[in-house]
């Protein structure tokens, strides 16, 4: 009886925190316009939208560059530049690609090295409503002395009716599970121990 009801608690709790996680996810209402900050990155996916929306902020100032990140390695720059719909000039002098992500982990990772050589300190992220929240806990696991803010691209997901169907409720669900594995994750990693730094040298007389 008391692992049947634990796992009922843990059910429970489960259950709360997606609803608690469609609740980030939906975007009934337009997402901010994002302050300026050294960077944009897009991060691509099935849908144009993000490297769309990516592409006008850097358009409008509000980024130095653009990083579209996870392109595949067979797209060449020409054909990226047909699906942003982005100005020529602004696209040959500001538009970097990246070709070796090939999931979140690796956007996170492509990301960290291409603001590092820039000496960028903040980013906007550009991605779709339901996985920015994983994509958020990734890239500021990767580079945590960066500034991120999110610019979320609403997608035909319903997150108040996520359950009505079948692929919203399997999409849902399973982009909730990864966020949590997300957490767990850094929660271990966060047990570890702590690097201490190493002893400055004194001068010797």
């Amino acid at each position: 009886m008391k692992s049947l009801a634990a796992l009922l608690i843990a059910l429970m709790i489960w259950g709360l925190g997606l609803v608690a996680f469609t609740g980030r996810v939906d975007l009934s209402t337009p997402a901010p316009e994002p302050p300026e900050a050294d960077g944009v990155v897009a991060l691509t996916g099935a849908s144009s939208l993000r490297l769309e929306a990516a592409t006008r902020l850097l358009e409008e100032g509000k980024g130095k560059r653009l990083l579209i990140s996870g392109v595949n390695r067979e797209t060449t720059r020409a054909d990226v530049q047909s699906v942003t719909k982005a100005v020529k000039p602004i696209y040959d002098c500001c538009v970097d690609l990246g070709f070796t992500a090939a999931n979140t982990v690796g956007n996170a990772l492509e990301t960290a090295e291409w603001a590092r050589s820039k000496g960028y300190k903040s980013l906007i992220v550009v991605t779709a409503d339901y996985h920015m929240p994983r994509s958020m806990l990734e890239l500021s696991a990767a580079m945590p002395g960066v500034k991120l803010f999110p610019y979320p691209v609403k997608t035909d997901l319903n997150a108040h009716r996520w359950w009505k169907t079948s692929i919203s409720a399997r999409r849902m669900i399973v982009e909730y599970c990864k966020y949590l594995a997300i957490l767990g994750r850094e929660a271990f990693l966060g047990l570890g121990p702590k690097t201490k730094p190493a002893p400055e040298a004194k001068d010797v007389p």
